[in-house]
């Protein structure tokens, strides 16, 4: 008898053996393959539920976007104050119109003395009144029709039958600057549908208007506006700083991409097909001068990292949803929203002029270095953990020197709140509206956007200004400009 030793090895002359060992083969095989799965499925579940946990506070998505079971605003503790205007508060009252501007006066005098009953005569008082009060309201009839009657005349001398014309500025449209501009005001600048342009016309003003002639006098205005419009781009692309950010809009339900431009007194926009940087030489004329203010989209790479400044507000975001990411990466992004909280804090001193300039470098320089420590450590240890935290940290590791213009450039600030406060008259309006149908449209929007926000940046009305663009349109003289002189 042969004695069975201590070797477990296969037998390789043995069918059953070979047979088991193929066998082992393949289950092992199959457990790769399914391992392989599971962690694509893991993966995959994690993404998604990212996703689903996007909000406003994690992401650069909107509030309004939020979904329903979005975690609410931390709300502010209570003050113990009372609700409306507090004690010392400015208020804004309706000053009087000056008497030069006062269309009619109704004087009231008193019929007889209080004390002694003694008829007063009828007389205009000449002495200041002890009391003004004054009551504005709309005529019964709002608007004026002038009729300009040609006549021929014929010629004693030579029996010749002459015509008059009509002056070229009245000879085109039936409406006049001021109902062209009003219209295209509340369309641009009220947002107002067409239809109900149309409606406040006839109802409120008792101007019969087609709906076509609307948008025939929003090609007139846009005529009108292209001169500023221009300009304004210039004003924009040759400054030293300006903020940049774009969104979507809509041609003929198709996604193009609204950008705007913006300085301290001048916003330009543009709509362009291309989201890329085909989309941003569109809006710079290709010129690409000072310092761009920005988010993290890929665009904006076009420029040197030395001439951009990355947005902090999207930072913070980007940190908290690291925080709720869990793990290693909840770490770094506590760390990271605390710094961010320290240069926030240090810029608000900075801008109300507790600390000038030398101290604001001298204070944020170890603020930067601990960050980029930060960022290293992240790129580091996050790598097996969580590749996609570690990339978000190497990411803004080659952006580093982006991070800081702010401390390099004068007039620049940490955030793009600016552009994105001029974009929000856009985005409105692209929920209220389905976008434009033609390319007439879209440049009624870029040129009605950049003359109204420009104009409230410079704290100035914006009606008067498209009724002076139309009337100088209608003259064939120089149209007003948008640029501070």
């Amino acid at each position: 008898m042969k004695e069975v030793g201590n070797d477990a090895r296969p037998n390789p002359s043995c069918p059953n053996c070979a047979r088991f060992a193929r066998r082992v083969a393949e289950l092992e095989s199959i457990v790769a393959t399914l391992q392989g799965l599971v962690e694509q499925a893991e993966k995959r579940i994690r993404d998604l539920e990212e996703r689903l946990s996007r909000n406003s506070r994690n992401s650069h998505n909107p509030p309004s976007g939020d979904p329903l079971n979005a975690p609410k605003p931390p709300s502010k503790a209570p003050t113990g104050r009372k609700r409306g205007g507090q004690l010392g508060h400015e208020g804004k009252n309706r000053n009087l119109v000056p008497p030069e501007e006062v269309d009619h006066f109704v004087i009231h005098t008193p019929p007889a003395c209080e004390n002694c009953h003694q008829d007063f005569l009828a007389e205009v008082p000449t002495h200041p009144p002890v009391l003004r009060h004054q009551v504005v309201d709309l005529p019964e009839k709002v608007y004026e029709v002038t009729e300009h009657r040609v006549y021929a005349v014929t010629c004693d001398l030579c029996g010749h039958e002459s015509q008059g014309e009509l002056p070229v500025d009245v000879a085109g449209p039936a409406f006049g600057p001021r109902l062209t501009a009003l219209a295209s005001f509340l369309t641009g600048a009220c947002q107002t549908s067409r239809r109900q342009v149309e409606e406040i016309f006839e109802d409120v003003l008792g101007v019969p208007v087609a709906l076509g002639t609307i948008t025939n006098m929003e090609v007139e205005v846009t005529q009108a506006l292209e001169a500023p419009y221009q300009e304004a781009g210039v004003a924009v692309r040759e400054a030293a700083a300006k903020n940049l950010d774009e969104t979507s809009w809509k041609q003929n339900n198709k996604n193009v991409w609204l950008w705007t431009a913006a300085i301290a007194t001048v916003a330009f926009f543009v709509i362009h097909s291309n989201r890329g940087i085909r989309g941003l030489k569109s809006l710079v004329a290709g010129v690409l001068r000072g310092v761009f203010t920005s988010d993290r989209w890929k665009a904006y790479g076009i420029r040197a990292l030395r001439s951009r400044q990355i947005c902090w507000a999207h930072l913070v975001r980007d940190f908290q949803k690291l925080v709720e990411r869990g793990g290693a990466a909840a770490g770094i992004g506590h760390q990271a929203k605390e710094l961010a909280g320290d240069l926030f804090m240090v810029w608000r001193d900075f801008k109300e002029g507790g600390i000038d300039r030398a101290t604001l470098h001298a204070t944020l320089t170890p603020v930067r270095r601990e960050f980029r420590v930060l960022l290293e450590r992240g790129a580091r240890i996050l790598v097996p953990l969580d590749e996609k935290a570690a990339t978000f940290c190497q990411n803004l590791l080659d952006l580093e020197p982006a991070l800081w213009g702010f401390l390099r450039h004068e007039g620049v600030e940490p955030t793009n709140n600016h552009a994105e406060r001029v974009l929000r008259k856009g985005v409105l309006w692209r929920k209220r509206s389905f976008g434009s149908r033609s390319d007439g449209g879209l440049r009624f929007v870029e040129r009605i956007l950049t003359v109204v926000q420009t104009r409230r940046l410079q704290h100035q009305r914006v009606f008067p200004f498209i009724v002076e663009a139309v009337r100088a349109h209608r003259a064939g003289t120089r149209a007003p400009s948008l640029v501070p002189a």
